[in-house]
Order: structure tokens, then C-alpha cells, then sequence
């Protein structure tokens, strides 16, 4: 399709105008942005197909074929769509249509496209018994200033909940290590207020006061002498980039340039910890995550305490969890359950 047929497209103005409105009008963050015109695209492709150029175009017949198009798609491993892929398309579309309707722009009504029901997500979560293993696997680096910095990386997404993101964005000036607490902005570019252990925030006092450089990153890549982080990873196959490449018009390194890790740089790490822990599941950042809500749940939290503390916007998405955390359920079975 070429770049006329866009112009010359109703269809493909609205969508134009729908993505300057989240951005503009709604503020949405850059990757919901993105992600709503790669799904817009392929419905305005699949529309075309139908030769339905106009948004008065699109009924429901037309939406019953865009599912079964999406439900016949592959991934790059030629697995067909998922379902949960599948619902980001459609919500993506409701959200246009949405839109239209908001405008007076004659279209199907969002309401009748009906999402199908997802599978319950199988929550992966580590035990306290590999949380304590996984901490003390940081006693196999050799250099003190990595080993702190990585003890450090591995408290903190657990006592806090933070998404990898967020935790790669953090700022020395915006941790309060006395307090024990700060403020993130999360998904939708959300508020919220984070809570750090005492033992994760002596963690961080003792790597931040080993630090010989003074960027604002709170985590940067380090050279070491020996068998770094870095240099174990690569050791595995992975390879990482090195962080530190900020330099002064002289060609020195200027510190206040260093940069912070990246989140793929985190991800290996705690990969290389898993390693050494001795732990086979499939572990990541946001295992921690999941590790996180869990704990407090066990203990007793509220789930809706525990909605805040992750920043879910939708109490659904933390219902996740209540399925292995429900204490009152194993309660009763112990009580009741094969009783003579």
C-alpha cells in the first residue's frame, strides 16, 4: 500500500488524529503510543483488504473476520497469536472507536466488541528459602564495590516491588535512605510512594559510600580487577555493554556522565546470581516483583494495600496472586480435609 492510499484514506486520518490525542490531549507514555499504532496499523491494513476506507465502514461482521485474521496470525516463532496478544489488538481498537464515537464520527460502538476470556496467568514467585540463597550468591563476586552494588540491585526490587524500569531510572537525589522510602513514576507516568527495608537500605549506604565517581545513576557498571559481574556474564555467553562511556571534551571520563544500568543489564545479573544460587526456575526482575506481592500477602497485607504498593491501576490485575496466597483456604483443608 502506498502513500497515497493512506492519505486518500478516512480511515487512516482518524487513526492519525487518534494517536496525536493520546499524545497530546491524554498524555499516554511513548510506548503505549507505539504499541496502539502498531495495532491500529494492522487493522487499517486489514480494512483495507475489506476495501472499508471510512470509519462507518466498520461493523461487526468486519470485526468477527479481524478476530479470525488475528486468531490465524503467527509470532516470529510461528506460534500462533496468543490470546492476551490478540485482546491488545481489540483493546487497542475499542479505544479508537472510543475516540470516534467522543467525536461524533459515525462508527461501530466499542462496547459490542467483547474481549474473550484470558487463562489465568501462573504466577512465578521465589520461595524464602532461594530469596536467601539468591542474596548470599552475591558473596561470589570478588570485587567489593560489584558485590554491593548487586546485593543492592536484589534487596531493593524485593523490598520495594519496582518494575525493572523504574528501578533502572532511579536517582541518587531522589532516594531517601534515612526515611527508608521515595517516589517512583510508573506505568501512565503514575505516582507512587515505595518503601525500602532497613537491611536494602544499608545496603545501598555502603555501595553508595564505596562509589569513587559522582553520577546521579544510583546503580552504574564498575571496572573491576578479577572476575567482575560483567566479566562472569560474558563468561556465560551474554554480553553486556559497558555503561561507563560518558567523556569530557578532553577525552577524559567525565563522572557526572556515567550512565545507569539498563534494564537488560539488570536482567542479566540477577540471571548470573540464579546461576550460582543454584536456582533452575526461569527468574527475572519481575519474578522479584511477583516475589514482593506475594510475601505480603502471605503476611497477611490487604490486597488492596498491596494494589497501591504495586502500582496497579486495576484491582484485577492484583487478584492474580490471591489464588497461592489464600492462608484461610489451607486453614480449612488442614482442618477438615480426610478427618475420621
Amino acid at each position: 500500500m502506498d502513500s497515497k492510499q493512506k492519505i486518500d484514506s478516512p480511515l487512516y486520518s482518524y487513526i492519525s488524529a487518534f494517536l496525536e490525542y493520546c499524545e497530546i490531549g491524554k498524555n499516554q507514555s511513548l510506548n503505549t503510543i507505539k504499541a496502539y499504532e502498531r495495532y491500529l496499523r494492522k487493522f487499517f491494513s486489514f480494512a483495507q483488504s475489506l476495501n472499508i476506507k471510512d470509519p462507518k465502514g466498520i461493523d461487526l461482521q468486519s470485526i468477527n473476520k479481524y478476530r479470525l485474521f488475528l486468531n490465524r496470525q503467527t509470532d516470529e516463532r510461528g506460534n500462533q497469536l496468543k490470546l492476551i496478544t490478540q485482546n491488545y489488538h481489540l483493546i487497542a481498537l475499542r479505544a479508537f472507536l472510543k475516540y470516534l464515537i467522543k467525536n461524533d464520527v459515525k462508527t461501530l460502538s466499542p462496547e459490542k466488541i467483547e474481549l474473550p476470556k484470558n487463562p489465568q496467568r501462573q504466577v512465578e514467585f521465589l520461595e524464602k528459602e532461594e530469596l536467601e540463597r539468591l542474596f548470599e550468591a552475591t558473596n561470589a563476586e570478588k570485587d567489593e564495590l560489584s558485590k554491593l552494588r548487586d546485593r543492592a540491585i536484589l534487596q531493593t526490587l524485593f523490598s520495594t516491588g519496582l518494575r525493572v524500569s523504574e528501578l533502572a531510572s532511579l536517582r541518587r537525589d531522589s532516594i531517601n535512605l534515612d526515611r527508608r522510602e521515595f517516589t517512583v513514576r510508573g506505568k501512565g507516568s503514575k505516582l507512587r510512594l515505595v518503601f525500602l527495608s532497613d537491611e536494602a537500605a544499608e545496603t545501598i549506604k555502603k555501595y553508595l559510600s564505596k562509589r569513587p565517581d559522582n553520577s546521579n545513576a544510583l546503580f552504574v557498571g564498575h571496572s573491576t580487577v578479577g572476575q567482575s559481574v560483567e566479566k562472569q556474564i560474558q563468561s556465560q555467553g551474554a554480553k553486556v555493554k559497558n555503561s561507563a562511556k560518558g567523556r569530557s571534551a578532553s577525552g577524559t571520563k567525565d563522572d557526572r556522565k556515567i550512565l545507569g544500568l539498563t534494564p537488560r543489564q539488570i536482567q542479566r545479573i540477577i540471571k548470573k546470581y540464579c546461576r550460582l544460587a543454584g536456582i533452575v526456575k526461569k527468574v527475572t526482575p519481575h519474578t522479584l516483583r511477583h516475589s514482593f506481592a506475594t510475601d505480603l500477602l502471605q503476611n497477611g497485607a490487604d490486597i488492596r494495600s498491596v494494589q497501591t504498593l504495586l502500582g496497579h491501576a486495576s484491582i484485577t490485575t492484583t487478584q492474580i496472586y490471591t489464588h497461592i496466597t489464600n492462608q484461610g483456604l489451607r486453614d480449612i483443608h488442614k482442618k477438615f480435609h480426610n478427618k475420621k
